[in-house]
């Protein structure tokens, strides 16, 4: 099984209330390959919410308690980060999940990029809380703009395959 950022699924859960829709990742949805999460809503958070950043680090800091996730305002929003990627981690385990696409450059779910902390639109390499902690317990992680056929083969039965190249898929 696969496990998607729901912004990417086409779900307005992205902190602006958008998505970040994807075609590819809409179908395996479709096809019930992929199954959806927001690390931000599962850790109590609105759609409509403040820009967070992680400061001091990255998501690895965050999981060692050497940085913190702090929102625009101010204000230190660590307990609901690392609420909402145990829970992603626990829908991982209980659906048999071995990898994840997710939305690059968010604090929770990118795995190459995320904002530096001091929210002036720069990003520096790292991952995201849940990022990390899905990989530390052996999910491979990509990024949303890894969200492609040939990434995806790996992850999908026969049926699943022959139907992603298809506008229309059969069961």
């Amino acid at each position: 099984m696969i496990l998607i950022s729901a912004c990417l699924a086409g779900f307005n859960v992205r902190y602006d209330g958008g998505n970040a829709r994807n075609n590819l990742a809409v179908k395996l949805v479709a096809l019930g390959q992929a199954i959806t999460v927001c690390p931000e809503i599962m850790g109590g958070f609105a759609t409509l919410r403040v820009p967070v950043e992680i400061q001091g680090g990255t998501g690895r800091d965050v999981l060692t308690g050497r940085a913190k996730v702090m929102n625009r305002e101010g204000r230190d929003v660590t307990r609901q980060y690392l609420q909402g990627a145990q829970m992603v981690l626990k829908i991982a385990r209980d659906h048999g999940v071995t990898a994840a696409f997710l939305k690059q450059k968010s604090p929770a779910c990118g795995t190459k990029l995320i904002y530096d902390g001091k929210f002036a639109g720069n990003k520096v390499p790292g991952e995201g809380v849940t990022a990390t902690l899905l990989q530390d317990h052996g999910i491979k992680c990509f990024g949303d703009e890894d969200l492609t056929l040939a990434n995806v083969r790996p992850y999908v039965d026969a049926v699943t395959w022959e139907n992603l190249h298809h506008d229309n898929p059969r069961p």
